[in-house]
């Protein structure tokens, strides 16, 4: 299989195997004007297996998000054919609209306009709370 190198764009590596079509879709890249290349199954020698998305395009990307849905995957920054930074990506402090409270009393029930913010209150569970409620949320990643 031949894949394109990427110019001017992003790599993100190390995500688990059989995830990237979620991250593809939590990111909406279905949206961006780029090419996108999503590899499933590449051998690791990490874990054995992984997922890789190529996107071919400097665009924004919800580091949050990706990092609450795939803590531990890297993303590679690459501009003019050279890697410029490698970023490890973890549980972020603070997610915002990645998550919906469960619990039907939350005010984020009632107010539909009103974003959905969890802050981690334990990282070495990966357990976050409602910042309305406190209902709890654990990232299962």
């Amino acid at each position: 299989m031949n894949i394109d190198s990427i110019k001017n764009g992003y790599v993100i590596d190390h995500i688990t195997a059989g995830n990237a079509m979620k991250i593809y879709e939590a990111l909406e890249l279905n949206k961006i004007n780029a090419q996108v290349a999503i590899i499933t199954n590449a051998k690791s020698q990490k874990t054995g297996k992984k997922d890789i998305i190529k996107i071919d395009e400097k665009t924004d990307l919800d580091f949050n998000k990706l990092g609450f849905l795939e803590p531990g995957a890297t993303v590679n920054v690459i501009e003019n054919d050279v890697i410029i930074e490698k970023k490890i990506l973890e549980l972020p402090d603070i997610i915002e609209d990645v998550a919906k409270c469960k619990n039907p009393r939350c005010i984020t029930s009632i107010e539909r306009d009103l974003k959905q913010i969890f802050i981690l209150t334990d990282r070495e569970n990966k357990e976050y709370r409602c910042k309305y409620c406190e209902s709890s949320l654990k990232n299962e990643a």
